[in-house]
């Protein structure tokens, strides 16, 4: 581990100069922006507002201005429930249905609240649920805890696997709410953020809710799909009423900067030493694999130092929390809409103020050194996945379930996909075979410790013509509590899904008789959905479909046959 030496003065300026020209392309007065401050030993070294809060009023953010964190927010949950386990009041490892009875027992034991917290409860996740069925529609009071406790299935047992979830964080907060007997925003502000001095920081459950010094979200229209002929943006409103620990915190730059140092520091005033080690220590699955995110925070190494963190995504808004312990170097990022990845810029920012004392790089394959295997699909019948490998800024990526490519490491022999990339359990793949002019017919990968053989889809797709009557129908869909409709039309197989609070349309291309790929259809959302169908069969009676996308697992669709 390289020592911690502080920058001398020449460091410092030089180190801020090239923040500063990394920043720059962002300082626009026409479109929505982002805040950063950095500190180094407790001392704030830069603190900078660039583009608009109000693009309606022209107003410019500033360090001041107030943006939500997103799912940054869920390592203060964990906090507010081991603050709770020190008074004795419920234990981590107490089972969901200690203290949420009324939920379904979906497995022999568990999911325990530690497990929803490292994402290892196999819970499905109300908001990816809901944005499949009823897209940018926004849902009420209430309708995220129906929704997970109407489940009839896990994504998988709990311990077995890791898929980020946002419902594990949702059933968190009901928990908190019943255990403190306190509503979940105002036991944070008592628990944490007063004690801490944080006072531009609160829990916000709702984007309909007007809050002093917030700087408005925006999203960027998807090209050639401007409401009219000037619009270039659209405000993000996040489709749930009450958001909680799943990422409902509003802060600024100055009060997470405070609460970074105290993350950081060993003078503890908010929790114990031992709550503050459990949240960064690493997750061990059930097959023995190791993932970097502990509760609510993710520590791994970044060009051979440590790093604490986690990052956040909202409609119209991201952030990064990033510190580096050995070198005291805490940043901070939020952005309103801009067009900026603040995980990529919290990097950059390490790479230009700790030069000295980092190592290389992870290595990468260019994407062009794999012309063979770009885009195309494989599949594995044993997990519902389809994966291809595709470009991830000129590098060899790999999509999972329709994901965008994310960046696979080269190792010898294999490559990887970290956890810390991916929010799942760690991916290697055996380079055997992926250096021809031609796409193998296998893949091995090794998801965790288990392994699975995917197979290259490159025999010729059936047309939707020939599969439509065997398909065509009605579907229930009682996790979803929505009813499908599966339709043929011209060429195209489309399934619309009516939920409650809205409905949502996807296009299916076929890969085979039984997989489909799926796509949103219909006017551009804040939430795409995409993944693969799987079709149920008994014989060769179609009974129904399985729904397989990022953040849901085996989701059942029912046939419905008249008469039946």
């Amino acid at each position: 581990m390289p020592s911690a030496i502080p920058p001398t003065s020449a460091d410092i300026p030089t180190g801020l100069a090239a923040v500063d020209a990394l920043l720059q392309p962002f300082n626009r007065g026409d479109g929505p922006g982002l805040v950063v401050g950095i500190a180094r030993n407790g001392k704030t070294l830069y603190r900078r507002g660039l583009g608009l809060a109000s693009i309606e009023h022209g107003i410019a953010n500033t360090p001041r201005t107030r943006m939500r964190i997103g799912s940054t927010s869920k390592h203060f949950a964990c906090l507010a429930a081991l603050l709770l386990a020190e008074e004795g009041r419920l234990s981590i490892d107490d089972s969901i249905h200690a203290h949420l009875p009324e939920l379904p027992r979906l497995s022999k034991v568990g999911p325990t609240l530690r497990q929803l917290m490292n994402h290892t409860s196999g819970w499905r996740c109300h908001i990816a649920l809901s944005c499949s069925s009823s897209g940018d529609a926004v849902q009420p009071k209430g309708a995220g805890f129906a929704l997970l406790a109407r489940q009839g299935e896990l994504n998988f047992d709990p311990g077995t696997g890791m898929l980020y979830c946002n419902g594990g964080y949702h059933l968190l907060t009901h928990v908190i709410e019943r255990v403190s007997e306190q509503r979940f925003e105002r036991f944070l502000a008592e628990r944490i953020f007063e004690p801490l001095g944080m006072h531009d920081t609160e829990s916000v459950p709702s984007d309909f809710d007007i809050k002093p010094g917030m700087a408005t979200l925006y999203q960027a229209l998807p090209t050639g799909a401007t409401a009219s002929d000037d619009a270039e943006w659209r405000r993000g409103i996040f489709p749930v009423e009450d958001i909680g620990g799943e990422g409902a915190i509003v802060s600024t730059v100055d009060d997470m900067l405070r609460w970074i140092a105290h993350l950081r520091g060993s003078d503890k005033r908010v929790g114990s030493a031992a709550s503050w080690a459990q949240m960064t220590t690493p997750t061990v699955l059930a097959d023995g694999a190791v993932a970097p995110y502990g509760l609510g925070l993710m520590q791994h190494s970044y060009r051979g130092v440590e790093v604490i963190r986690h990052g956040g995504t909202v409609i119209g808004g991201t952030s990064q929390m990033l510190t580096v312990p050995a070198h005291a170097l805490d940043i901070s990022i939020m952005t309103n809409g801009a067009k900026a990845s603040p995980r990529t810029l919290g990097w950059k920012i390490v790479d230009a103020l700790l030069a000295a004392h980092l190592g290389q790089p992870p290595a990468h394959v260019p994407s062009a050194e794999r012309p063979a295997l770009m885009d195309q699909p494989y599949y594995s019948p044993a997990t519902g996945v389809l994966v291809r490998f595709g470009d991830a800024e000129g590098q060899l990526g790999l999509s999972w379930l329709g994901s965008p490519p994310m960046p696979l490491r080269s190792e010898p022999g294999r490559l990887s996909l970290a956890s810390e990339d991916s929010l799942m359990a760690p991916i290697g793949i055996q380079t055997a075979g992926l250096d021809g002019d031609v796409a193998p017919a296998f893949i091995t990968l090794a998801v965790g410790g288990a392994v699975h053989q995917f197979t290259h889809m490159n025999a010729p797709a059936p047309s939707a013509a020939d599969l439509a009557p065997q398909l065509v129908g009605r579907y229930r869909v009682p996790d979803m509590d929505a009813t499908a409709c599966l339709a043929h039309t011209g060429d195209t197989l489309r399934l619309h899904i009516q939920a409650p609070y809205g409905r949502r349309t996807l296009r299916l291309q076929p890969l085979s008789t039984d997989l489909f790929t799926i796509a949103s259809d219909g006017l551009p959302s804040s939430t795409p959905t995409a993944g693969v169908i799987r079709i149920d069969r008994d014989a060769d009676r179609v009974v129904g479909l399985r729904l397989e996308e990022g953040r849901t697992r085996g989701l059942r669709f029912t046939r419905e046959y008249p008469g039946a």
